[in-house]
């Protein structure tokens, strides 16, 4: 029988309200960024966060931010370790996560990352009406991860997180 420390939940629920900076309404969870939380040896909880790309300058914000949060919850000794083992994908990515991102006006990925095209031709739902008969502006919208389109229907531009 395996004992699970009380904490360890207890983090998972906390880490719920630690925001991506960039996009605000998405948490670390929401993102994937946690890949696990465990209890190491000097009894300090340890949480596994790859960011969404290994130059994200948010990287040390987040640490901090989960840290804070951690302290905030009384959940201390604790620690982040950034993990780069594996590369960050949109996969990872809740579906509550895609919800809320569409909710705010991106348009989430379409589909598995792996075998995908980055950015589809057209096609994309427009997170404001949810027609798909859009077009591609621009494959890079205000960030890299994001390509630009216009809606054909409401004629309103908005941004595709690409599936990376």
């Amino acid at each position: 029988m395996q004992i699970v420390d009380a904490r360890i939940p207890r983090c998972w629920e906390q880490l719920k309200t630690v925001s991506d900076p960039e996009i605000p309404v998405l948490s670390v969870i929401d993102l994937g960024m946690i890949r696990g939380v465990n209890v190491a040896a000097d009894n300090a909880l340890e949480v596994r966060l790859t960011p969404t790309y290994s130059g994200c300058p948010a990287t040390d914000e987040l640490s901090a931010d989960i840290l804070a949060a951690l302290t905030q919850a009384g959940l201390q000794p604790a620690r982040v370790r950034v993990d780069l083992s594996e590369a960050w994908t949109t996969d990872w990515m809740s579906a509550d996560g895609k919800r809320k991102l569409r909710e705010y006006g991106i348009a989430p990925p379409q589909g598995p990352a792996c075998g995908q095209h980055l950015v589809p031709d057209d096609g994309v739902p427009c997170p404001q009406c949810n027609s798909q008969h859009t077009r591609l502006v621009s494959e890079f919208g205000s960030t890299a991860c994001k390509a630009q389109y216009q809606c054909r229907d409401c004629l309103e531009p908005f941004d595709y997180f690409k599936c990376i």
